[in-house]
Protein backbone atom coordinates (compact mmCIF):
# COMPACT_ATOMS: atom_id res chain seq x y z
CA UNK A 1 0.00 0.00 0.00
CA UNK A 2 1.32 3.26 -0.83
CA UNK A 3 0.88 5.36 2.53
CA UNK A 4 1.87 8.45 1.37
CA UNK A 5 -1.12 8.19 -1.10
CA UNK A 6 -3.67 7.06 1.30
CA UNK A 7 -2.71 9.50 3.87
CA UNK A 8 -3.14 12.39 1.11
CA UNK A 9 -6.64 11.25 -0.22
CA UNK A 10 -7.85 11.52 3.51
CA UNK A 11 -6.49 15.03 3.54
CA UNK A 12 -7.63 15.93 0.24
CA UNK A 13 -11.61 15.54 1.23
CA UNK A 14 -11.56 17.78 3.68
CA UNK A 15 -10.06 20.78 1.42
CA UNK A 16 -11.99 23.28 -0.40
CA UNK A 17 -10.13 22.95 -3.99
CA UNK A 18 -9.71 24.75 -6.68
CA UNK A 19 -8.93 23.85 -10.62
CA UNK A 20 -7.46 26.61 -12.75
CA UNK A 21 -8.10 25.27 -16.72
CA UNK A 22 -10.15 22.63 -17.75
CA UNK A 23 -7.40 21.15 -20.33
CA UNK A 24 -5.53 18.05 -21.28
CA UNK A 25 -3.94 17.58 -17.28
CA UNK A 26 -6.51 18.53 -15.19
CA UNK A 27 -9.49 17.07 -16.93
CA UNK A 28 -8.32 13.57 -15.28
CA UNK A 29 -7.36 15.43 -12.09
CA UNK A 30 -11.20 17.00 -11.86
CA UNK A 31 -12.61 13.56 -12.12
CA UNK A 32 -10.14 11.81 -10.19
CA UNK A 33 -10.88 14.48 -6.96
CA UNK A 34 -14.16 13.66 -8.02
CA UNK A 35 -13.91 9.95 -7.43
CA UNK A 36 -12.51 10.49 -3.90
CA UNK A 37 -15.72 12.97 -2.78
CA UNK A 38 -13.97 16.24 -2.87
CA UNK A 39 -15.61 19.60 -3.01
CA UNK A 40 -14.05 21.55 -6.23
CA UNK A 41 -14.28 24.94 -8.54
CA UNK A 42 -13.44 24.69 -12.02
CA UNK A 43 -12.07 28.22 -13.30
CA UNK A 44 -11.35 28.24 -17.12
CA UNK A 45 -11.65 30.96 -19.53
CA UNK A 46 -13.71 29.73 -22.18
CA UNK A 47 -17.68 30.13 -22.28
CA UNK A 48 -19.58 27.33 -20.51
CA UNK A 49 -21.09 26.44 -24.34
CA UNK A 50 -17.49 25.73 -25.33
CA UNK A 51 -16.93 23.34 -22.30
CA UNK A 52 -20.49 21.94 -22.26
CA UNK A 53 -19.24 18.52 -23.42
CA UNK A 54 -16.38 18.44 -20.14
CA UNK A 55 -19.24 19.93 -18.05
CA UNK A 56 -21.23 17.02 -18.74
CA UNK A 57 -18.58 14.28 -18.35
CA UNK A 58 -18.27 15.72 -14.47
CA UNK A 59 -21.82 15.79 -13.63
CA UNK A 60 -21.80 12.93 -11.24
CA UNK A 61 -19.31 14.97 -9.18
CA UNK A 62 -19.18 17.52 -6.53
CA UNK A 63 -17.69 20.28 -9.14
CA UNK A 64 -18.99 23.98 -9.37
CA UNK A 65 -17.30 25.99 -12.58
CA UNK A 66 -16.55 29.78 -12.60
CA UNK A 67 -16.37 30.15 -16.43
CA UNK A 68 -15.88 32.78 -18.96
CA UNK A 69 -14.14 36.57 -19.18
CA UNK A 70 -13.76 37.51 -15.56
CA UNK A 71 -13.73 33.89 -14.28
CA UNK A 72 -11.07 34.58 -11.55
CA UNK A 73 -13.18 37.04 -9.68
CA UNK A 74 -14.55 34.16 -7.58
CA UNK A 75 -11.18 32.65 -6.72
CA UNK A 76 -11.20 33.47 -3.13
CA UNK A 77 -11.16 31.19 0.02
CA UNK A 78 -10.02 27.97 -1.17
CA UNK A 79 -7.57 25.43 0.62
CA UNK A 80 -5.38 23.94 -2.45
CA UNK A 81 -5.36 25.62 -6.01
CA UNK A 82 -4.07 23.71 -9.30
CA UNK A 83 -3.09 25.16 -11.60
CA UNK A 84 -3.05 25.24 -15.16
CA UNK A 85 1.29 24.93 -16.03
CA UNK A 86 0.32 27.61 -18.78
CA UNK A 87 -1.04 30.27 -16.30
CA UNK A 88 1.87 31.82 -14.19
CA UNK A 89 2.12 31.16 -10.16
CA UNK A 90 2.57 35.13 -9.81
CA UNK A 91 -0.50 36.04 -10.99
CA UNK A 92 -2.30 38.58 -8.33
CA UNK A 93 -5.45 35.77 -8.01
CA UNK A 94 -2.72 33.53 -6.60
CA UNK A 95 -0.58 35.35 -4.70
CA UNK A 96 -3.55 36.77 -2.61
CA UNK A 97 -4.75 33.24 -2.00
CA UNK A 98 -1.41 32.35 -1.35
CA UNK A 99 -1.05 35.34 1.41
CA UNK A 100 -4.50 33.75 2.48
CA UNK A 101 -2.72 30.48 3.19
CA UNK A 102 -4.03 28.60 0.44
CA UNK A 103 -1.45 25.75 -1.37
CA UNK A 104 -0.65 26.70 -4.82
CA UNK A 105 -0.22 23.11 -6.70
CA UNK A 106 -0.50 21.23 -9.87
CA UNK A 107 -1.00 17.72 -11.15
CA UNK A 108 2.33 17.23 -11.38
CA UNK A 109 4.03 18.65 -8.42
CA UNK A 110 1.29 15.79 -6.60
CA UNK A 111 2.62 13.28 -8.36
CA UNK A 112 5.57 13.89 -7.82
CA UNK A 113 5.03 14.31 -3.92
CA UNK A 114 2.90 10.80 -3.78
CA UNK A 115 4.24 8.25 -6.51
CA UNK A 116 6.40 5.44 -5.01
CA UNK A 117 8.26 4.74 -8.73
CA UNK A 118 11.50 6.14 -10.14
CA UNK A 119 11.22 8.90 -12.59
CA UNK A 120 12.94 8.99 -15.44
CA UNK A 121 12.41 12.99 -17.03
CA UNK A 122 12.99 15.09 -20.15
CA UNK A 123 13.33 18.62 -20.74
CA UNK A 124 14.68 21.21 -23.16
CA UNK A 125 13.79 23.28 -26.26
CA UNK A 126 13.86 20.80 -28.86
CA UNK A 127 13.46 16.84 -29.33
CA UNK A 128 12.08 16.20 -25.37
CA UNK A 129 8.89 14.63 -27.20
CA UNK A 130 11.09 12.14 -28.96
CA UNK A 131 13.61 11.99 -26.64
CA UNK A 132 11.08 10.78 -23.87
CA UNK A 133 9.72 8.62 -26.15
CA UNK A 134 12.95 6.76 -26.56
CA UNK A 135 13.57 6.23 -23.68
CA UNK A 136 10.51 4.50 -22.62
CA UNK A 137 10.46 2.37 -25.86
CA UNK A 138 14.38 1.00 -24.29
CA UNK A 139 12.79 0.66 -20.76
CA UNK A 140 9.84 -1.19 -22.37
CA UNK A 141 12.23 -3.81 -24.81
CA UNK A 142 14.06 -4.20 -21.54
CA UNK A 143 10.81 -5.46 -19.29
CA UNK A 144 10.52 -2.98 -17.05
CA UNK A 145 6.53 -1.75 -16.41
CA UNK A 146 6.40 1.52 -17.64
CA UNK A 147 4.53 4.57 -17.32
CA UNK A 148 5.01 7.33 -20.11
CA UNK A 149 3.27 10.81 -19.29
CA UNK A 150 3.45 14.47 -18.37
CA UNK A 151 3.98 16.98 -20.88
CA UNK A 152 3.75 14.20 -23.99
CA UNK A 153 0.06 14.91 -23.43
CA UNK A 154 -0.95 11.63 -20.45
CA UNK A 155 -1.34 13.00 -17.16
CA UNK A 156 -0.52 10.41 -14.75
CA UNK A 157 -2.34 11.87 -11.08
CA UNK A 158 -5.38 9.42 -12.26
CA UNK A 159 -2.96 6.59 -12.33
CA UNK A 160 -1.12 6.60 -9.34
CA UNK A 161 -3.22 4.15 -7.64
CA UNK A 162 -2.19 1.22 -10.05
CA UNK A 163 1.68 2.48 -9.82
CA UNK A 164 3.69 0.36 -7.49
CA UNK A 165 7.67 0.89 -6.60
CA UNK A 166 9.03 -1.58 -9.11
CA UNK A 167 7.40 -0.01 -11.87
CA UNK A 168 9.81 2.95 -14.06
CA UNK A 169 7.81 6.44 -14.85
CA UNK A 170 8.94 8.26 -18.29
CA UNK A 171 8.18 11.85 -18.32
CA UNK A 172 8.51 14.73 -20.75
CA UNK A 173 8.47 18.25 -18.20
CA UNK A 174 7.75 21.34 -19.92
CA UNK A 175 9.62 24.93 -18.66
CA UNK A 176 5.69 25.51 -17.38
CA UNK A 177 5.50 22.66 -15.37
CA UNK A 178 9.18 23.10 -14.16
CA UNK A 179 8.73 26.42 -12.55
CA UNK A 180 7.54 25.72 -9.31
CA UNK A 181 8.76 22.20 -8.99
CA UNK A 182 10.29 21.71 -5.75
CA UNK A 183 11.49 17.66 -6.35
CA UNK A 184 13.27 16.67 -8.97
CA UNK A 185 13.25 12.97 -11.07
CA UNK A 186 15.75 10.34 -10.15
CA UNK A 187 17.23 10.70 -13.84
CA UNK A 188 16.81 13.98 -15.72
CA UNK A 189 17.88 14.63 -18.91
CA UNK A 190 17.88 18.50 -20.54
CA UNK A 191 18.17 17.99 -24.34
CA UNK A 192 19.27 21.51 -25.06
CA UNK A 193 18.45 25.11 -24.23
CA UNK A 194 17.89 27.96 -26.77
CA UNK A 195 15.44 31.07 -26.47
CA UNK A 196 11.43 29.85 -26.51
CA UNK A 197 8.38 30.42 -24.80
CA UNK A 198 9.83 34.04 -24.14
CA UNK A 199 5.71 35.08 -24.40
CA UNK A 200 5.28 33.55 -21.19
CA UNK A 201 8.50 33.35 -19.36
CA UNK A 202 9.66 37.00 -18.11
CA UNK A 203 13.34 36.58 -19.55
CA UNK A 204 15.60 34.41 -20.99
CA UNK A 205 16.59 33.75 -17.08
CA UNK A 206 13.86 32.75 -16.15
CA UNK A 207 13.20 30.49 -18.76
CA UNK A 208 16.67 28.00 -18.14
CA UNK A 209 16.11 29.01 -14.16
CA UNK A 210 12.58 26.79 -14.55
CA UNK A 211 14.50 24.11 -16.25
CA UNK A 212 17.59 23.72 -13.48
CA UNK A 213 14.58 22.36 -11.38
CA UNK A 214 14.75 19.10 -13.50
CA UNK A 215 17.71 18.21 -11.53
CA UNK A 216 18.44 21.20 -8.50
CA UNK A 217 16.96 18.91 -5.95
CA UNK A 218 17.97 15.86 -6.92
CA UNK A 219 19.08 14.01 -4.01
CA UNK A 220 22.62 11.17 -3.76
CA UNK A 221 22.54 8.49 -6.52
CA UNK A 222 20.28 10.62 -8.92
CA UNK A 223 21.27 11.19 -12.25
CA UNK A 224 21.79 14.24 -14.17
CA UNK A 225 22.31 14.05 -18.23
CA UNK A 226 23.47 17.39 -20.26
CA UNK A 227 24.21 18.39 -23.88
CA UNK A 228 27.89 18.89 -23.80
CA UNK A 229 27.35 20.33 -28.05
CA UNK A 230 25.14 23.33 -26.79
CA UNK A 231 26.52 26.12 -24.74
CA UNK A 232 23.85 26.70 -22.24
CA UNK A 233 23.55 23.17 -21.19
CA UNK A 234 26.66 22.51 -21.42
CA UNK A 235 27.87 25.36 -18.46
CA UNK A 236 25.02 23.79 -16.15
CA UNK A 237 26.93 20.38 -15.43
CA UNK A 238 28.82 21.73 -12.96
CA UNK A 239 25.48 22.89 -10.63
CA UNK A 240 24.10 19.08 -10.74
CA UNK A 241 23.91 17.80 -7.19
CA UNK A 242 25.42 14.83 -7.81
CA UNK A 243 26.46 12.33 -10.64
CA UNK A 244 26.05 13.93 -13.92
CA UNK A 245 26.98 12.91 -17.63
CA UNK A 246 27.17 14.33 -21.26
CA UNK A 247 26.23 13.22 -24.47
CA UNK A 248 27.92 14.69 -27.81
CA UNK A 249 27.26 14.46 -31.34
CA UNK A 250 30.77 16.28 -32.38
CA UNK A 251 33.12 15.63 -29.94
CA UNK A 252 34.46 12.44 -28.15
CA UNK A 253 33.81 12.18 -24.70
CA UNK A 254 36.41 10.48 -21.95
CA UNK A 255 32.48 9.88 -19.86
CA UNK A 256 29.51 9.56 -21.68
CA UNK A 257 27.00 8.84 -25.13
CA UNK A 258 29.20 10.53 -28.04
CA UNK A 259 29.71 9.78 -31.55
CA UNK A 260 32.82 8.51 -33.52
CA UNK A 261 33.24 8.14 -37.18
CA UNK A 262 29.24 7.96 -36.78
CA UNK A 263 29.16 4.97 -34.41
CA UNK A 264 26.95 5.85 -31.65
CA UNK A 265 29.41 5.29 -28.27
CA UNK A 266 29.44 5.10 -24.67
CA UNK A 267 32.10 5.03 -22.19
CA UNK A 268 32.74 4.77 -18.64
CA UNK A 269 35.52 3.38 -16.21
CA UNK A 270 34.69 -0.17 -17.43
CA UNK A 271 35.72 0.92 -21.40
CA UNK A 272 33.61 1.97 -24.22
CA UNK A 273 30.92 -0.12 -25.92
CA UNK A 274 29.53 0.63 -29.76
CA UNK A 275 26.25 0.49 -30.62
CA UNK A 276 25.03 1.19 -33.80
CA UNK A 277 25.87 3.47 -36.98
CA UNK A 278 23.67 6.62 -37.13
CA UNK A 279 22.41 5.29 -40.76
CA UNK A 280 20.87 2.42 -38.97
CA UNK A 281 18.82 4.70 -36.59
CA UNK A 282 15.44 4.33 -37.30
CA UNK A 283 14.61 8.01 -37.66
CA UNK A 284 16.66 10.27 -39.61
CA UNK A 285 18.46 13.63 -38.90
CA UNK A 286 21.41 14.33 -37.03
CA UNK A 287 18.63 15.38 -34.42
CA UNK A 288 17.82 12.24 -34.13
CA UNK A 289 21.34 10.66 -33.54
CA UNK A 290 21.62 13.70 -30.43
CA UNK A 291 18.25 12.48 -28.67
CA UNK A 292 19.29 9.08 -29.23
CA UNK A 293 22.62 9.62 -27.34
CA UNK A 294 20.46 11.51 -24.68
CA UNK A 295 18.19 8.07 -24.29
CA UNK A 296 21.64 5.78 -24.27
CA UNK A 297 22.80 8.12 -21.76
CA UNK A 298 20.13 8.34 -19.84
CA UNK A 299 19.23 4.51 -19.56
CA UNK A 300 22.96 3.01 -19.50
CA UNK A 301 22.31 1.56 -15.86
CA UNK A 302 19.00 -0.12 -17.03
CA UNK A 303 19.02 -0.77 -21.15
CA UNK A 304 21.67 -3.78 -22.47
CA UNK A 305 23.73 -2.32 -25.29
CA UNK A 306 21.54 -5.15 -27.44
CA UNK A 307 18.19 -3.72 -26.59
CA UNK A 308 19.48 -0.54 -27.64
CA UNK A 309 21.13 -1.79 -30.39
CA UNK A 310 17.53 -3.47 -31.29
CA UNK A 311 15.13 -0.34 -30.26
CA UNK A 312 17.33 1.97 -32.20
CA UNK A 313 16.64 0.10 -35.63
CA UNK A 314 13.40 -0.34 -34.94
CA UNK A 315 11.84 2.77 -33.55
CA UNK A 316 9.20 4.33 -36.07
CA UNK A 317 8.24 8.16 -36.12
CA UNK A 318 6.55 9.88 -33.96
CA UNK A 319 3.32 11.91 -35.21
CA UNK A 320 3.81 15.66 -36.15
CA UNK A 321 7.91 14.64 -35.97
CA UNK A 322 9.28 14.61 -39.95
CA UNK A 323 5.93 12.50 -40.24
CA UNK A 324 5.70 10.71 -43.73
CA UNK A 325 2.27 12.04 -44.85
CA UNK A 326 2.21 10.53 -48.63
CA UNK A 327 3.54 10.96 -51.69
CA UNK A 328 1.58 11.94 -54.73
CA UNK A 329 2.54 12.93 -58.21
CA UNK A 330 6.15 11.95 -57.00
CA UNK A 331 6.02 14.42 -54.18
CA UNK A 332 6.69 13.84 -50.76
CA UNK A 333 4.95 15.68 -48.02
CA UNK A 334 5.85 15.44 -44.50
CA UNK A 335 4.51 16.98 -41.21
CA UNK A 336 6.59 18.33 -38.47
CA UNK A 337 4.04 20.49 -36.79
CA UNK A 338 5.94 19.99 -33.50
CA UNK A 339 8.69 22.38 -35.11
CA UNK A 340 7.51 25.61 -33.00
CA UNK A 341 10.76 27.16 -32.37
CA UNK A 342 13.27 28.24 -35.01
CA UNK A 343 16.12 25.80 -33.54
CA UNK A 344 13.80 22.77 -34.39
CA UNK A 345 12.69 24.10 -38.01
CA UNK A 346 16.74 24.46 -38.60
CA UNK A 347 17.18 20.55 -37.47
CA UNK A 348 14.61 19.23 -39.06
CA UNK A 349 15.62 21.04 -42.38
CA UNK A 350 19.22 19.75 -41.84
CA UNK A 351 17.49 15.86 -42.21
CA UNK A 352 16.91 16.63 -45.89
CA UNK A 353 19.72 16.24 -48.56
CA UNK A 354 18.18 18.73 -50.90
CA UNK A 355 16.16 21.87 -50.58
CA UNK A 356 12.53 21.64 -49.60
CA UNK A 357 8.97 23.77 -50.09
CA UNK A 358 8.80 24.95 -46.51
CA UNK A 359 5.74 26.07 -44.82
CA UNK A 360 6.27 28.18 -41.91
CA UNK A 361 4.80 30.72 -39.91
CA UNK A 362 2.65 31.00 -37.06
CA UNK A 363 1.82 32.49 -33.16
CA UNK A 364 4.59 34.92 -32.22
CA UNK A 365 6.71 33.14 -28.87
CA UNK A 366 9.18 36.43 -29.09
CA UNK A 367 12.07 34.93 -29.94
CA UNK A 368 14.08 35.77 -32.66
CA UNK A 369 14.48 34.15 -36.09
CA UNK A 370 18.05 35.51 -37.56
CA UNK A 371 19.26 31.96 -37.22
CA UNK A 372 16.61 30.24 -39.23
CA UNK A 373 17.70 32.50 -42.05
CA UNK A 374 20.90 30.85 -43.24
CA UNK A 375 19.34 27.45 -42.91
CA UNK A 376 16.26 28.19 -45.19
CA UNK A 377 18.91 29.80 -47.91
CA UNK A 378 20.43 26.47 -47.77
CA UNK A 379 17.30 24.16 -47.48
CA UNK A 380 14.35 25.65 -49.35
CA UNK A 381 13.33 26.29 -52.80
CA UNK A 382 9.90 27.64 -51.89
CA UNK A 383 9.00 29.38 -48.69
CA UNK A 384 5.50 29.48 -47.99
CA UNK A 385 4.26 31.80 -44.80
CA UNK A 386 1.01 32.12 -42.66
CA UNK A 387 0.32 33.43 -39.33
CA UNK A 388 2.07 35.95 -37.12
CA UNK A 389 5.08 35.48 -37.68
CA UNK A 390 5.27 35.25 -41.39
CA UNK A 391 6.97 38.55 -41.83
CA UNK A 392 9.38 38.01 -38.77
CA UNK A 393 10.70 35.08 -40.84
CA UNK A 394 10.95 36.84 -44.07
CA UNK A 395 13.18 39.52 -42.57
CA UNK A 396 15.25 37.09 -41.24
CA UNK A 397 15.70 35.63 -44.64
CA UNK A 398 16.00 38.86 -46.33
CA UNK A 399 18.55 40.42 -43.59
CA UNK A 400 20.53 37.47 -44.11
CA UNK A 401 20.48 37.47 -47.95
CA UNK A 402 21.94 40.46 -47.99
CA UNK A 403 25.16 40.63 -50.29
CA UNK A 404 25.09 36.70 -50.73
CA UNK A 405 24.87 34.85 -54.09
CA UNK A 406 22.79 31.89 -53.05
CA UNK A 407 19.48 31.49 -52.18
CA UNK A 408 18.25 34.14 -54.80
CA UNK A 409 16.17 31.95 -56.47
CA UNK A 410 14.25 31.03 -53.08
CA UNK A 411 10.52 31.81 -53.84
CA UNK A 412 8.51 34.04 -50.95
CA UNK A 413 4.56 33.37 -50.69
CA UNK A 414 2.75 34.54 -48.61
CA UNK A 415 -0.84 33.11 -47.72
CA UNK A 416 -3.69 33.45 -45.04
CA UNK A 417 -4.49 29.93 -44.18
CA UNK A 418 -3.12 26.53 -43.33
CA UNK A 419 -5.12 25.28 -46.15
CA UNK A 420 -4.41 27.83 -49.00
CA UNK A 421 -0.55 27.08 -48.09
CA UNK A 422 -1.30 23.26 -48.61
CA UNK A 423 -2.73 24.09 -52.05
CA UNK A 424 -0.10 26.34 -53.28
CA UNK A 425 2.55 23.70 -52.43
CA UNK A 426 0.51 21.30 -54.41
CA UNK A 427 0.96 23.48 -57.27
CA UNK A 428 4.76 24.58 -56.83
CA UNK A 429 5.60 21.24 -56.75
CA UNK A 430 7.63 19.04 -59.19
CA UNK A 431 8.35 15.47 -59.15
CA UNK A 432 11.04 14.72 -56.82
CA UNK A 433 10.34 17.35 -54.42
CA UNK A 434 9.56 17.13 -50.73
CA UNK A 435 6.57 19.61 -49.25
CA UNK A 436 7.38 20.22 -45.26
CA UNK A 437 5.51 21.58 -42.85
CA UNK A 438 7.60 22.79 -40.16
CA UNK A 439 6.49 26.16 -39.05
CA UNK A 440 9.42 27.73 -36.51
CA UNK A 441 6.66 29.15 -34.33
CA UNK A 442 3.79 28.00 -31.95
CA UNK A 443 0.06 26.96 -33.13
CA UNK A 444 -2.23 29.32 -31.29
CA UNK A 445 -3.01 31.98 -33.81
CA UNK A 446 -4.99 29.16 -35.73
CA UNK A 447 -4.90 26.36 -33.75
CA UNK A 448 -5.68 25.28 -30.31
CA UNK A 449 -2.11 23.20 -30.33
CA UNK A 450 0.88 21.87 -32.32
CA UNK A 451 -1.52 18.38 -32.68
CA UNK A 452 -4.59 20.04 -34.23
CA UNK A 453 -2.16 21.97 -36.77
CA UNK A 454 -0.58 18.92 -37.74
CA UNK A 455 -3.67 17.05 -37.92
CA UNK A 456 -5.40 19.44 -40.10
CA UNK A 457 -2.13 19.88 -42.52
CA UNK A 458 -2.41 15.61 -42.85
CA UNK A 459 -6.31 16.08 -43.86
CA UNK A 460 -5.03 18.81 -46.35
CA UNK A 461 -2.80 16.83 -48.02
CA UNK A 462 -4.95 13.45 -48.03
CA UNK A 463 -7.53 15.50 -49.83
CA UNK A 464 -5.02 16.98 -52.83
Amino acid sequence: MNQKLEAYKSWIKNQRVAVIGLGISNTPLVEYLGRLGVNITVFDKSEPEALKDKIQALKDYNVEFSLGKDYLSRLKGFDVIFKTPIVRPDIPEFLAEKERGATITSEMEVFFDLCPAEILAVTGSDGKTTTTTMIYELMKAQGYHCYLGGNIGTPLLNRIDGITSEDKIVLELSSFQLLTMRKSPHVAVITNLSPNHLDVHTSMEEYVDAKKNIYRHQQKGDLAVFNADNAITNALKQEAADQSVFFSRTQELKTGAFLKNDILCYRDDSGTTEYLHKKELALPGDHNVENYLAAIAATKAYVSADTAVRVGKSLKGIEHRIEFVRELNGVKYYNDSIGSSPSRTMATLNAFDQRVILIAGGYDKKIPYDPLGDVLIEKTKHLILIGQTASLIEMALMRRLKGKNRGLDLRITHCSTLRQAVDCAYLSAKPGDIVLLSPASASFDMFKNFEERGRKFKEYVMAL
